[in-house]
C-alpha cells in the first residue's frame, strides 16, 4: 500500500485552512452545521470512492478465475443432433476402412466432435487443449480418455509422416466413445 501520510497532512492542514475561513459562520447554528457537515461529507465521500475502487480490483480478479467456465461442466448433452450423429456415423464408417487416411479423418471428426462437446459444456479456449486444460478430474471421468485421444489427433495434425496403425485408431475411437458415452452426446 502506498505511503499518504504526506497526502493526509496536506488534507490536515487543509481542513484546519477551511475551518479558519468557516469561523466567522460559525457564530450561528447554520455555520456550524456547515463547517460540521462539509469535511464529514468530503470524508465520506472519499471513503466511497475508495470503496467503490477496491471492489472493482476484486471483480477484476473474481472474473478471471470465474470465467473459466460459463456453465457448470457437470450438465449432460442433449443427445439425438443429427448433425453430431452423422458426424459420429461418418467416423464410424472411416475407421471401419481398410485405409489409413479414413482412420485419421475419422479421429479428426471425433475430435470435432470432442471440441463441440466443451464447448456446449461451457469450457472456453481456442483449442480442445485448452479446453482440456480447464477441466476438473471430479467434472469428467473420462478426462484421461479424452487427452489420449487428442494427443493421438495431434500427431496425425502436427507430425506429416504420422503412420498410424490400425490397433491405434480403434483405441482412439474407443476413448472418444467412452467420453461421449459419458454425457450421453452419442
Amino acid at each position: 500500500m502506498p505511503d499518504t501520510s504526506p497526502y493526509l497532512l496536506e488534507l490536515g492542514r487543509w481542513a484546519v485552512a477551511l475551518w479558519h475561513w468557516f469561523v466567522p459562520w460559525s457564530n450561528s447554528v447554520f455555520g456550524l452545521l456547515i463547517g460540521i457537515s462539509f469535511p464529514v461529507s468530503l470524508f465520506f465521500l472519499i471513503g466511497i470512492i475508495y470503496t467503490v475502487e477496491g471492489l472493482k480490483r476484486i471483480r477484476d480478479k473474481e472474473a478471471k478465475i470465474h470465467d473459466l467456465k460459463v456453465e457448470p461442466a457437470y450438465e449432460t448433452v442433449d443427445a439425438g443432433e443429427a448433425v453430431m450423429a452423422h458426424r459420429w456415423e461418418s467416423a464410424m464408417k472411416h475407421i471401419g476402412s481398410a485405409n489409413m487416411n479414413d482412420w485419421k479423418q475419422a479421429i479428426i471428426e471425433a475430435d470435432i466432435l470432442l471440441d463441440n462437446l466443451l464447448t456446449t459444456m461451457g469450457y472456453r479456449g481456442e483449442s480442445v487443449g485448452e479446453k482440456l486444460q480447464r477441466v476438473e478430474s471430479g467434472d469428467m471421468k473420462s478426462l484421461q480418455d479424452a487427452w489420449e485421444a487428442h494427443k493421438v489427433r495431434n500427431q496425425i495434425a502436427h507430425e506429416p509422416g504420422f503412420q498410424l496403425d490400425h490397433h491405434t485408431a480403434n483405441q482412439t475411437i474407443h476413448h472418444y466413445r467412452r467420453v461421449f458415452e459419458e454425457f450421453r452426446y452419442i
